[in-house]
């Protein structure tokens, strides 16, 4: 039978939760995966490549109990909170050693206990899912091998369910956020014309790292403010922000940066930038997604949208198109990079 190959632990690799999950399943393995990112961490259980347990290192006892209320198990819950308070219990097993607990106590029985142990596993696999760094094991060692088996579950479907879910939760915030924008865009109407401001046509083709005497500018009213452009970084890394800004002299341009573009939209409406600078991987609503909702709206018509990513593949470049971004920089950058990339559009 064959085996998954053993990563080091290596923090901060790029993760292939997708792949991970499809070597398991083709292999039909036996043991754990375990998944590290520095703040929480994954088990995914397997005989014969199917799931018999997955957990999640964040709040393990609050999700089964969450998940015992939401399948109507109307047995005292309170010997669920004691059996987490054992001090025998293994922390990454803890909840697995419950169920077992109170199959033993007859307080439910083998389906119901198969049923609840889905349920948390398509939640903890959402989480999996969306992983994007992080180091990974596989062990051989079954840590369940002493423990009862309630279930054989099929990954390929779980990830399917997993999937689904998230487009409608890609397709609910899309939907949140369109109404806003749409209502914003009503009440100021009279304002559009303000936002295509007017760029000097100067030519900035060499500009390097060092040297700023290129950089153009708007026009001869512009010229007394303190900042001549207004950068939007979208990205949900603080340390691509951080490195965005510092790149940027602060005496040329407004950098306001965006973790969460679900939250922020309504601030990019209201400051009119020059220029938005939009990750293309983030949680709930990716870069694509949301660069085609902003070209459907004339706010944001004509304003450059520059995608940054770690790709660049001929696909992604074509997805950048069809949702008719501006440009394309790719990670890592240089300052010269990024610079060039950025007076290309607002000129």
């Amino acid at each position: 039978m064959n085996t998954l190959p053993t990563s080091s632990y290596k923090y901060y690799q790029k993760l292939h939760p997708l792949s991970l999950l499809a070597q398991l399943t083709s292999r039909r393995v036996n043991g754990c995966l375990q998944v590290f990112n520095g703040s929480a961490s994954w088990s995914i259980y397997l005989e014969d490549g199917k799931l018999i347990y997955a957990s999640y290192s964040v709040d393990p006892q609050e999700r089964l109990t969450r998940h015992w209320h939401a399948l109507n198990l109307h047995q005292d819950i309170a010997s669920v909170q004691a059996l987490f308070m054992g001090g025998g219990n293994q922390p990454n097993i803890a909840d697995y050693q419950a169920i077992c607990a109170l199959v033993n106590q007859g307080q439910i029985d083998g389906d119901q206990a198969a049923k609840l142990i889905e349920e948390m596993a398509k939640e903890v696999l959402q989480a999996f899912l969306q992983l994007k760094e992080g180091s990974y094991e596989f062990s051989q060692a079954q840590t369940l091998s002493e423990l009862p088996k309630f279930c054989h579950l099929d990954l390929r479907s779980l990830v399917e369910h997993c999937q689904k879910q998230q487009s409608a939760n890609r397709r609910e915030s899309a939907t949140q956020i369109a109404n806003p924008i749409s209502e914003e865009i009503s009440q100021n109407k009279s304002q559009e014309a303000t936002i295509k401001v007017a760029l000097q046509s100067e030519t900035t083709a060499n500009i390097s790292s060092t040297d700023n005497s290129h950089i153009p500018v708007k026009d001869s009213q512009s010229r007394t403010s303190k900042n001549l452009y207004t950068i939007v970084c979208i990205d949900d890394s603080p340390t691509v922000l951080k490195s965005i800004k510092s790149f940027l002299d602060d005496k040329t341009f407004s950098v306001i940066m965006i973790s969460d573009p679900v939250k922020a939209l309504m601030q990019i409406l209201r400051c009119k930038p020059d220029l938005i600078l939009l990750d293309v991987e983030m949680p709930n609503l990716d870069g694509y997604e949301l660069c085609s909702l902003l070209r459907r709206h004339s706010a944001f018509k004509n304003i450059p949208i520059v995608m940054v990513t770690g790709r660049s593949g001929f696909v992604d470049r074509a997805k950048a198109k069809l949702v008719r971004s501006s440009g394309y920089l790719t990670k890592p950058f240089t300052q010269s990079d990024l610079l060039k990339i950025v007076f290309k559009n607002i000129n």
